[in-house]
């Protein structure tokens, strides 16, 4: 279990990243930025993330992920004002969510951990925010690809698969190992 926790860490922490240079290279106006009502801003999404995180991982082992101290719907409502503001959600969410499975040890892979009264492995439960974390990350940067006065790309660029691949066999590295 240890090689599929450093596994899912290391996902959630690229994730993360990504989030981050695609706030970076946005003006603060645009992370406010609503294509319409039915759609949610960059803003909205980390309300949303930061909610999700601190109710999942506070007492993950001990108390139900759906804590009675939420309100989803609260974090759908435009809340944050300001980039700072809105920094310091992301950051303490992710922390939660990192440090509370940094501190997962070898006897916790086998307890039931319940999200709304639904049981749920341990396992499961990082599987599910596996899969919900990047679903918004995405959103993000849609977003910030639709804002962005000149956008960096934060992968491989258009056009360049060819050139990345050939840098990447000149100079191999021991990712396979790690």
């Amino acid at each position: 279990m240890e090689i599929y926790l450093k596994s899912a860490i290391k996902q959630f922490e690229y994730y993360k990243g990504v989030g981050e240079k695609t706030m970076s290279q946005l003006k603060d106006a645009d992370l406010f930025w609503q294509a319409n009502n039915e759609c949610t801003s960059i803003a909205i999404i980390v309300q949303h993330l930061h909610g999700n995180m601190l109710s999942r991982w506070t007492d993950f082992l001990t108390s139900d992920g759906e804590k009675p101290w939420r309100n989803r719907d609260a974090e759908f409502e435009e809340i944050i004002n300001t980039r700072d503001e809105l920094m310091q959600k992301w950051n303490e969410g992710w922390e939660c969510m990192l440090t509370t499975l940094k501190a997962l040890t070898d006897d916790d892979w086998g307890k039931t951990i319940y999200i709304r009264n639904e049981a749920h492995s341990v396992v499961d439960a990082i599987n599910r925010q596996l899969a919900h974390v990047p679903y918004h990350i995405g959103q993000i940067v849609l977003i910030g690809k639709m804002r962005a006065d000149n956008w960096k790309a934060l992968t491989i660029p258009k056009g360049q698969s060819q050139a990345f691949n050939a840098q990447m066999f000149k100079n191999p590295t021991d990712q396979f190992t790690k």
